[in-house]
């Protein structure tokens, strides 16, 4: 046991497990399914309101090793969706594109 002042700098620790990594998934999907899955640093990819709240629940807690186990696990959820989870977000889509016109491009779903 060290003593120390009250006011002495606290002795920082080092972590002993490693940090995930953040990136971001960029998908083109469109009324029938995915088009396109990719991976890409996370200041580089577009959000999407219909995917990735969802994406995001399914993923929750999951760690992976490496970037082909992330890809292959996302494969494997879209894979597995209904074809009618595409197709509302899409038709979804017109709502949200003719409030974005009406208030001038001022719209920012929260």
């Amino acid at each position: 046991m060290t003593w120390k002042h009250p006011s002495s700098p606290v002795t920082k620790k080092f972590k002993v497990q490693r940090s995930a990594a953040k990136v971001m998934a960029t998908v083109f999907w469109d009324a029938k399914g995915v088009i396109l899955l990719d991976i890409l640093p996370q200041d580089l990819a577009p959000s999407d309101f219909h995917l990735f709240g969802p994406l995001k629940r399914y993923l929750g807690g999951m760690a992976f090793e490496t970037e082909d186990d992330l890809i292959s696990e996302l494969r494997n959820w879209f894979d597995n969706l209904d074809v009618d989870f595409f197709r509302v977000g899409i038709n979804s889509l017109l709502s949200r594109w003719q409030k974005c016109i009406d208030l001038h491009g001022d719209y920012v779903e929260k």
